[in-house]
Order: structure tokens, then C-alpha cells, then sequence
């Protein structure tokens, strides 16, 4: 909790200064049913019409005084929620960014989006009526019955009686409705995961002839939310008529008993219409206490969602910065074990592996073997349960974060692109490249051909995701990126997948003559793609089963000589 409210201590002056006005408002607001009272009974009755006068200029001043108390208490409010918002948002996403791929994976992405976005919103509203409403409504309550007693006791009988039943209803109102508001929430959230889904998966929904069955999908969620919406609606649609019910009740039995006291003599007609409007101000106040209480229900809940994320450890320290040492290893992993998050089965098992600079090392094995996860290792993306990870000869441990991330280029399995042109995409490798360092890349890519046959050509905008060009060219596209950041050591996790054979073999081409000396790191699921490679690394369940040159484990790894022989016999029967 201390983590989210620590941001607002900078408007603690505000915090104070914008209530005191809405607590100005309120001690004007309980005085004008009083002033009321003395312009009817000294002015109205008498028909003296300089006291009317009088007492309605007073009213005026003081009702103008309230507004301009209100409208400050309301900047104040703007100011301090939508501050508090800002750096609120601020601070998460730097926390989220700061996060591991373990952390990333436990909260899961769409629960991110929500925190950041709908829970936060929610504190900034709770913020905004901290200082609106909260001091006021408890403070025109207690005021109110305060100022109708001491006009008249006897009166204030009625009031005593209508209390209890107005708290009555408000309490089983909300008793009712809490729980209700929190499953409308999720509901909400059910129908934002299924839009979600089928708008990231709409071309394989299309590909599926899913349609139909998506359509049904969302139609159920929609209505499931849309019943338990009209359950909260049905009973909150009854504290309106139930409220106004004893609203008029109690007005009604003020009239008569008033009118009573007014016959005897024992008390005035600006009195019992000074009574009405101080009943209908504590009964309106009660309302609002009781939104009050379901909105802050809401947002202790969102606090909760809030303050998880911000007080989450990241499971991987920043070292305090890597000493240069002689080291003819680009990488190594010593005696390496990993595991994920919950797991009782080891991602990775004793894995010894030695890379020397500029070496090509292919990676190669069956789904689930801990390709993708041993190469996540070297950029810190994850951290090794137990054993070493080593680059240039130091533990990645030791480095800061941004030094060790500059001297890796990662193509990754899914190919990333972000809203805008080529040239901001691939220059996000390194923001200051001049364009013919991002057109020799992209050259090197085999992606210069076909950006140069655009209209725009490295102009050309891209759409979120890179949805505007095919996967081959998207794929090329991440290298390219990848390659302008001129890196040390370059992993292409799975990054030919979607080429053709002759995309990929003139690819390779161009990364062995043009980048002699960078270390890489290929893993692909084709045997021909890591063919030439200085060492082949082949994974099982796991477990490091084979490493050499491609003649070498032909002979003596019977895993990779089944996946040799299984795609030669594909492609013969494919000829």
C-alpha cells in the first residue's frame, strides 16, 4: 500500500487545501436552509420586503462563495488525481519493464495491460473524491442533524425514526451489490480476454472456419455479464424509490407535526422549512456515503492489484558493472540447470557448452527440448537455477543490464514490429545509425530487395505488428534490426523458419562473409540451416545428447541423425 501512496506526497498541500474549500462549501450549504428560516419568518410574514431583500442577498453571496469553494476544491481535485494517475502509470510500466520473463510470465500480460490501465484509473477516481466528497458528505450529515435539533427537538423525533430506516436500506443495498460490482468486473474482464484473443488470432479463426463458434463465444460471455449487470441494476434500481419513499415520508410527517406546532404557536414556518431542506440534505449525503463506500471497495481491490506489481521483486539483480578479461570464449555455460517458475521438470539439465569468438554454433532439436530457453539464458532474459552462464569470460551476473544487452542482438521466434516506418523500426537496434549502415543490414537481411520495390521504400509505415508485410519479410525485418545494432554476439532463435530454402541459404551467405568474426547462435528445426556451422548443439528433453560438426554427429548422435534422415526423406517425398 505504502508503494502506491508514496506518490501522493508531493500534493499533500493540495490534499489538505482542496478539502478545506469543500468543507467552506459545506458550512455554507448548512447555513442557507437557516437564512431561509429568518427570511420567511422575519421577512415573508411580516411583509418586510428590505429584510427579504437583505436575506436574499445574503443567500446569494453565500451560495456564490460555495460555488467558487467548490470549483477550487474541483481544479484541486483534477490536479492531485490526474498527477497521482500519471506518475502512478509511470511507475509501473518502469517497474514491468524492469521485470524478467519470470515475472512477466507469472502476473501474464493481459493482467498487466488491466493494472496499468482500468485499476489505476480506478485509484485515480478514488483519489478525486477523497477530496470532493469524502469530508463533505460525513460533514453535511452530522451538521444537518445537528442544525435540525437545534431548531426544534421535538421535531428532530422524525428524524431520529427515518435515520435508521434510510442506514437500513443503504446497508442491504450495498451488502448485496458489493460482491455482485466485483463479479460485473470479472465478467468485463472475461469479455476483454475473448475480444482480445480473437482479434490477435482473427486470420487462424478465419483459416479454421471458427467464425461461428467464436461468435457464440463472446454471445455467451456478453450475456453472462450482461445478467449478472441486470442482477446489480435490479437491486440498486430499488434505493432510488426505496430513498425517495422515506424521503417523502419523512417530509410528509414534518408537514403534519410541524404543522401542529406552527397552530400552537411553538414553532415558526421558516423553521419546519428550514427542517425539510436539512432532512433532505442529510439523506442525499447518506446516498452519496453509500457510493462512496462501493467505489472504495473498487479501489481497495485495484490498490491490491496495484501495489502487487510495484512491491514484486525482480528475481534478476543488475550487477555492479563487468571488468574487460582475456577470454577467448564468447560464451559458456558451466554445469547449467534451469528451471521455470513452478516446475518440478528441469528446462535445462548440466549443460557445458564453450563458444569461441566468431563461431557459428547451430542449436537443433525437438519441440520442447530447450532450444529457445538455453539462448534466453545468455541475455539474461532468465537466470540459470544453478551453474554459470559466462560472456567474454565474466558471469552475466556481473553486468549491468544495459552493457550486457548492448553486446547481444536477438532475433526472437515471434517476430516484433511496432507502429511506424521501416527506417524507426530498424533503427531501433541503434537509434542513432545513419541510413546506409540500416541499408547495408538490411541488405546482409535479404530484406533490401523487397523495401526498395516499395513506394515509400524505408519510409514505408508499418502497422501495429507489422501486420502490412508477409512472415518471410517481417522475419527479415527483425534480423535487419538485430544486425544495425552492430552486436558482439547475434542469436537468431528459430529466425528462418518462414524463409525458403534459397532466402535462407543466400542469408547465411551473407552472415558468413560479411560478418566474419561475430559470434552467432542459430537455432532452427532445419538440419540444412545449421549444416556448415563451426559446432552443432543438439538438446533432448533437455539434456545436451550430442555437440560437434555436422559428418561427426551423423555418426555418433542417433537423435540428430533421426531428424537428418526424417527431413531428407520429407523433402524426397515432397520432390
Amino acid at each position: 500500500m505504502k508503494a502506491v501512496l508514496k506518490y501522493l506526497k508531493e500534493y499533500k498541500w493540495l490534499l489538505i487545501f482542496g478539502p478545506f474549500f469543500k468543507l467552506v462549501e459545506a458550512v455554507l450549504e448548512l447555513f442557507l436552509p437557516y437564512f431561509m428560516s429568518l427570511a420567511v419568518d422575519h421577512g415573508v410574514l411580516k411583509g418586510d420586503k428590505a429584510y427579504v431583500i437583505k436575506m436574499g442577498v445574503t443567500m446569494l453571496i453565500t451560495a456564490t462563495i460555495g460555488i467558487v469553494s467548490a470549483l477550487i476544491c474541483q481544479y484541486t481535485a483534477s490536479i492531485v488525481s490526474q498527477g497521482f494517475g500519471t506518475k502512478l502509470r509511470n511507475a509501473m510500466f518502469d517497474k514491468i519493464m524492469s521485470f524478467s520473463n519470470t515475472e512477466i510470465d507469472d502476473f501474464g500480460t493481459t493482467s498487466l495491460v488491466n493494472r496499468l490501465t482500468s485499476d489505476v484509473n480506478q485509484l485515480q477516481t478514488a483519489v478525486a473524491m477523497l477530496i470532493r466528497l469524502v469530508i463533505r458528505a460525513p460533514f453535511l450529515c452530522i451538521g444537518g442533524v445537528v442544525m435540525a435539533v437545534s431548531l426544534d427537538i421535538k421535531l428532530s423525533v422524525v428524524l431520529m425514526v427515518v435515520l435508521p430506516m434510510f442506514i437500513i436500506v443503504l446497508a442491504v443495498t450495498m451488502i448485496k451489490t458489493v460482491p455482485l460490482y466485483k463479479k460485473v468486473q470479472q465478467k468485463l474482464d472475461q469479455i476483454a480476454l475473448v475480444v482480445r484473443e480473437n482479434l490477435a488470432g482473427v486470420r487462424v479463426i478465419r483459416a479454421f472456419s471458427k467464425v461461428s463458434y467464436e461468435e457464440e463465444k463472446f454471445k455467451n460471455s456478453n450475456e453472462e455479464y450482461a445478467k449478472t449487470a441486470i442482477r446489480v441494476g435490479r437491486i440498486s434500481s430499488v434505493l432510488n424509490p426505496l430513498t425517495s419513499l422515506i424521503m417523502n415520508f419523512a417530509i410528509c410527517a414534518i408537514l403534519w407535526i410541524g404543522g401542529v406546532r406552527v397552530d400552537s404557536g411553538s414553532m415558526s414556518v421558516g423553521s419546519v422549512i428550514a427542517f425539510i431542506n436539512y432532512v433532505t440534505q442529510i439523506l442525499a449525503a447518506l446516498i452519496i456515503v453509500s457510493n462512496l463506500v462501493v467505489l472504495y471497495t473498487k479501489a481497495f481491490a485495484s490498490l491490491g492489484r496495484v501495489a502487487k506489481v510495484l512491491n514484486t521483486e525482480v528475481s534478476i539483480k543488475e550487477g555492479e558493472g563487468a571488468k574487460e578479461v582475456e577470454s577467448a570464449y564468447a560464451v559458456e555455460f558451466e554445469d547449467v540447470t534451469f528451471y521455470y517458475e513452478g516446475s518440478k521438470e528441469p528446462a535445462l539439465s548440466n549443460i557445458n557448452l564453450k563458444v569461441k569468438k566468431g563461431e557459428t554454433v547451430g542449436i537443433i532439436g525437438g519441440t520442447g527440448s530447450g532450444k529457445s530457453t538455453l539462448v534466453q539464458l545468455i541475455p539474461r532474459f532468465y537466470d540459470a537455477t544453478s551453474g554459470k552462464v559466462k560472456v567474454n569470460g565474466l558471469d552475466v551476473k556481473e553486468y549491468k543490464g544495459k552493457d550486457l544487452i548492448h553486446s547481444i542482438g536477438m532475433v526472437p521466434q515471434k517476430c516484433v514490429l511496432f507502429t511506424g516506418s521501416i527506417l524507426e523500426n530498424l533503427r531501433w537496434g541503434d537509434l542513432e545509425a545513419k541510413e546506409e549502415q540500416v541499408k547495408k543490414a538490411a541488405k546482409i537481411a535479404q530484406a533490401g530487395e523487397f523495401i526498395e520495390k516499395m513506394p515509400e521504400q524505408y519510409h514505408t509505415m508499418l502497422t501495429q505488428g507489422g501486420t502490412n508485410v508477409s512472415g518471410g519479410q517481417r522475419q527479415r525485418l527483425t534480423i535487419a534490426r538485430a544486425l544495425v545494432k552492430e552486436p558482439d554476439i547475434l542469436i537468431l532463435d528459430d529466425s528462418f523458419n518462414a524463409l525458403d530454402f534459397v532466402t535462407d541459404a543466400n542469408l547465411r551467405k551473407a552472415l558468413h562473409e560479411n560478418l566474419n568474426g561475430l559470434t552467432t547462435f542459430i537455432i532452427s528445426q532445419r538440419a540444412s540451416t545449421i549444416k556448415n556451422s563451426d559446432q552443432i548443439v543438439v538438446l533432448h528433453d533437455g539434456e545436451m545428447v550430442g555437440i560437434g560438426k555436422h559428418d561427426d554427429l551423423m555418426k555418433d548422435c542417433e537423435v540428430y541423425r533421426e531428424i537428418c534422415l526424417s527431413q531428407e526423406r520429407e523433402e524426397g517425398g515432397e520432390a
